[in-house]
């Protein structure tokens, strides 16, 4: 990022993945549509402007969401670990892939991304955060599932990317 045309490109890209992500968060769908979506342009932020940009959607789209009323209220105890889930995917993605776009590279970064996310959120309802049993099944299982779902959607974005802009 050279210059203020950089630092305005990332910018732009940034505040158009957190709108976009947002908008889909708002309609109030269920978790198994809404989840890979907001996981998806998580990782296309990292994609297309660093993992600086991803983090950052990761860790205002819980919180906005929240101030909002998009996210209902029970789940207000599990923000700061829903931010530090999303910080963890983008960075652990971003960190083992490396802006290689080798496809069984970017699946293995993706696994374990999905992974990390998944032990952070399942754990921290099971040990530290009391919530309804309702929200605690939602932050186990679905969110590995929603975050794989992402990540393909991400990936399938990137190669649609590449291929049209060639």
């Amino acid at each position: 990022m050279r210059g203020s045309s950089g630092w305005v490109r990332w910018l732009t890209r940034t505040a158009v993945l957190l709108a976009l992500t947002l908008a889909v968060q708002s309609l109030g769908l269920p978790q198994w549509f809404t989840g890979p979506l907001v996981n998806a342009f998580l990782l296309l932020a990292s994609l297309v402007s660093g993992i600086g940009s991803g983090v950052l959607v990761g860790l205002l789209t819980p919180w906005i969401a929240l101030l909002r009323g998009i996210l209902p209220p029970p789940l207000a105890p599990m923000v700061p670990f829903i931010m530090l889930g999303n910080a963890l995917l983008v960075i652990i993605f971003s960190l083992v892939r490396r802006k290689k776009e080798v496809l069984w590279l970017s699946i293995v970064a993706l696994v374990l991304a999905a992974l990390g996310k998944y032990l952070l959120l399942s754990q921290a309802v099971r040990y530290l955060v009391e919530v309804p049993p309702r929200v605690a099944q939602a932050m186990q299982v679905p969110q590995l599932l929603t975050a794989l779902g992402g990540g393909a959607i991400a990936l399938s974005i990137e190669r649609a990317l590449k291929k049209a802009l060639k």
